[in-house]
C-alpha cells in the first residue's frame, strides 16, 4: 500500500470537509456582494466559516481577511505593510518560507533595506543578535514564522513580538504549518498579523487567509468590488472559505488528538532512525511541531533518496513543496549554519492524522534497505 507521509506539502481533503462544502458547489450559488435572498446565503455562510477560522486560532472574526492561500497572505502583508511608505527596513528569518523570504527581498528594488535575522545550529533566533538588530535602526515589518515547514522548529512569537513593538515595527507570522497542529492564540501572542491555508489542515486547496488587527496599516494587493473591507478585491471563493471554516472547526475540536497521534508517530520514527548508522535528525534539541521530522541519511543526496522512496511506494519531502526542484539545498538548513553536503541529503517527514504505526515501521524497513544498497 502507498504511504503518504508529506502532510506539510498538504493534506487530504477530508471527507466532512467535503460533505461542509458540496452544498455551496451546486446549491445555493449566490454572489456574497448581492443583497437578495441568494447573495444573503451565501454571505452568510462566508461569515460563519469566519468565525470558525478565528475560533482556530483565538483572533476575532473581524481581523480575518479572506485570501487565496499562504502564499498571497505573505504578499498582502509585507507588500501591504509598506506600500506607500517611507522606505526603512524589512526583517525576516532565516528559515522562513519562500513567500516570507522572496516577497521580501523584492522589496529591496523600492527602496527597501532587508535583513535576515540570524538562528542558531537549533533553528531558533539567535535572541541577542536580533535585539541588536532591531537597535540599529527604524523598522517597518519584521516576519518570523511560529513553527518552520521543514523543521518543525518552534519559535518564540511573543518573545519577537514585544521586541518589534518596541522598535516601532510590525509583526507578521507565517502561521501556515502551525495551524491545527500546535495551540495557537493571535489575540495573546501579539502579532499585528497572521498567514493561515486551508490545505495544510485538510481544507481545499486555494483558499487561506491573512489576520489582521485593526492597527494594522495595510494597501491592498488587488483592489475592485471593496470585499475584505477593501483589502481584498474579488468575488470570493464561497465553496472554498466554507470548507476552510469546517476544516479549521474540526482542527480545533481534534487539535489534541491529533497531535498526541502525530507525535507517538514521530517518536517511533526517530528512535528508528537512531537505530541506522549515518543519520542526522535536524532541529532535533529545539521544541518542534508534533508532526515533523527532517533528517539527512550518509551516502544519499535527498532527492535520489526521494525518488528511491518514491519507487517503493512511500511519499516525502526534500523540503518546502513550493522550494523543489531548484537543484540548491535548503535555505533552511543553510541558514541554521550547516554544511552544503549535509543540507543537500535533507529528507522532510511530515505526518499526519491518518498515518499508522505500521506505515513508519515500513518506511523504516524501507529506508534500512536502501541504506545497505548503497553501503554495498
Amino acid at each position: 500500500m502507498p504511504i503518504y507521509f508529506d502532510c506539510n506539502a498538504t493534506t487530504p481533503l477530508e471527507p466532512r470537509v467535503l460533505e461542509a462544502m458540496q452544498p455551496y458547489l451546486t446549491g445555493p450559488y449566490g454572489n456574497p456582494s448581492s443583497v437578495h435572498r441568494y447573495g444573503r446565503a451565501a454571505r452568510d455562510a462566508v461569515e460563519a466559516a469566519r468565525a470558525q477560522v478565528a475560533a482556530l486560532v483565538g483572533a476575532q472574526p473581524a481581523e480575518v481577511i479572506w485570501t487565496s492561500g499562504g502564499t498571497e497572505s505573505d504578499n498582502l502583508a509585507l507588500q501591504g505593510a509598506t506600500e506607500g511608505q517611507r522606505p526603512t527596513r524589512v526583517l525576516y528569518g532565516a528559515t522562513e518560507h519562500p513567500a516570507v523570504l522572496e516577497t521580501a527581498e523584492a522589496l529591496r528594488s523600492r527602496g527597501w533595506v532587508v535583513e535576515v535575522i540570524a538562528v542558531n545550529g537549533d533553528g531558533l533566533v539567535d535572541w541577542p543578535a536580533f535585539e541588536a538588530q532591531l537597535a540599529r535602526g527604524p523598522l517597518r515589518i519584521a516576519a518570523l514564522m511560529p513553527a518552520n515547514n521543514e523543521t518543525g522548529v518552534l519559535q518564540d512569537v511573543a518573545r519577537a513580538a514585544a521586541l518589534v513593538h518596541a522598535a516601532g515595527g510590525l509583526l507578521l507570522a507565517d502561521a501556515v504549518q502551525a495551524a491545527g497542529k500546535i495551540p495557537l492564540d493571535f489575540g495573546a501572542c501579539g502579532a499585528d498579523l497572521m498567514s493561515l491555508s486551508a490545505h495544510k489542515l485538510y481544507g481545499p486547496k486555494g483558499v487561506g487567509a491573512l489576520l489582521r488587527r485593526a492597527e494594522a496599516e495595510l494597501a491592498p494587493l488587488l483592489h475592485g468590488g471593496g470585499q475584505e473591507h477593501g483589502l481584498r478585491g474579488g468575488t470570493e471563493n464561497v465553496a472554498g472559505i466554507v470548507g476552510f471554516g469546517a476544516a479549521a472547526e474540526l482542527a480545533r475540536q481534534e487539535l489534541e488528538a491529533r497531535a498526541s497521534h502525530c507525535l507517538a508517530l514521530r517518536e517511533r520514527l526517530a528512535a528508528g532512525l537512531h537505530a541506522l548508522p549515518g543519520v542526522t535528525i535536524f532541529g532535533e534539541r529545539a521544541p518542534r511541531l508534533p508532526n515533523t521530522l527532517q533528517f539527512a541519511l550518509q551516502g544519499w543526496e535527498g532527492e535520489a533518496l526521494l525518488m528511491a522512496l518514491d519507487r517503493k511506494g512511500i511519499a516525502v519531502s526534500s523540503g518546502s513543496a513550493c522550494s523543489s526542484g531548484k537543484g540548491e539545498p535548503s535555505h533552511v538548513l543553510l541558514g541554521m549554519g550547516l554544511p552544503r553536503e549535509l543540507a543537500f541529503g535533507a529528507i522532510r517527514v511530515s505526518l499526519g492524522k491518518d498515518n499508522s504505526a505500521a506505515e513508519v515501521d515500513r518506511f523504516l524497513a524501507v529506508l534500512a534497505e536502501l541504506r545497505v544498497a548503497v553501503a554495498a
